[in-house]
């Protein structure tokens, strides 16, 4: 014999059994419904390299060898050196001091020497108008100014590698190809072999060095 039920009831129990029927139709499609492809990023655009020629060198406390302030027009840039390295002129960064004093087999007091006449150079060289290449990658530092890695050349030359010939910069830091094309791997060889020159020679930091 049937139970009776209540004809609210038969109506719950007949909506129960088609929306049973409904999830086990629905978990079916589910289980054979390919997922959709994953849209793929765009690709990034290469940087590329925006110029700026008759910049002006601007005296400020913070500058040194491989950073320092420019102006182009009525814009303000500062500016931190592709590829190379300068001594610290100050006890700012004492973990970074003592690296670079152990990179040239000096003391931290001649380090900050070096880095003192690295900053003197850097200014007497760019007396006159300059060029400077930036792609506008940000470099880090303390300066509350955002820095942007730039390749500065007076005169055609190009200020690093005067540095590092000169004894007063290390071959380091960030890399790019050159704004004419060059490689970075081409750069760098080129800027060791003036940072072991000088080393042999014994210029500017390695003038007291304790390395062979």
């Amino acid at each position: 014999m049937t139970p009776f039920l209540p004809r609210s009831c038969q109506r719950l129990a007949s909506w129960t059994c088609c929306l049973a029927a409904l999830l086990v139709s629905t978990a079916g499609f589910s289980a054979t419904t390919e997922p959709a492809p994953k849209k793929r990023a765009p690709p990034k655009k290469p940087k590329t390299w925006e110029t700026f020629e008759k910049c002006i060198y601007l005296e400020n406390p913070s500058n040194d060898g491989d950073s320092f302030q420019v102006r182009h027009g009525k814009k303000t840039l500062h500016v931190r050196l592709y590829f190379v390295d300068a001594p610290e002129s100050n006890l700012a960064d004492p973990e970074r001091v003592l690296e670079q004093s152990q990179h040239f087999g000096i003391t931290q007091a001649a380090t900050l020497q070096a880095g003192k006449k690295a900053a003197e150079v850097t200014r007497q060289v760019l007396s006159q108008p300059f060029t400077v290449h930036t792609r506008w990658t940000v470099a880090g530092g303390r300066s509350r100014q955002p820095r942007y890695y730039c390749i500065v050349t007076p005169s055609g030359r190009d200020l690093g590698e005067l540095l590092v010939s000169q004894g007063l910069a290390r071959t380091k830091g960030a890399v790019a190809p050159t704004p004419g094309g060059e490689p970075s791997k081409s750069v760098m060889a080129r800027l060791q072999q003036l940072e072991s020159e000088a080393r042999r020679q014994r210029f500017g930091a390695w003038s007291t060095t304790n390395t062979p």
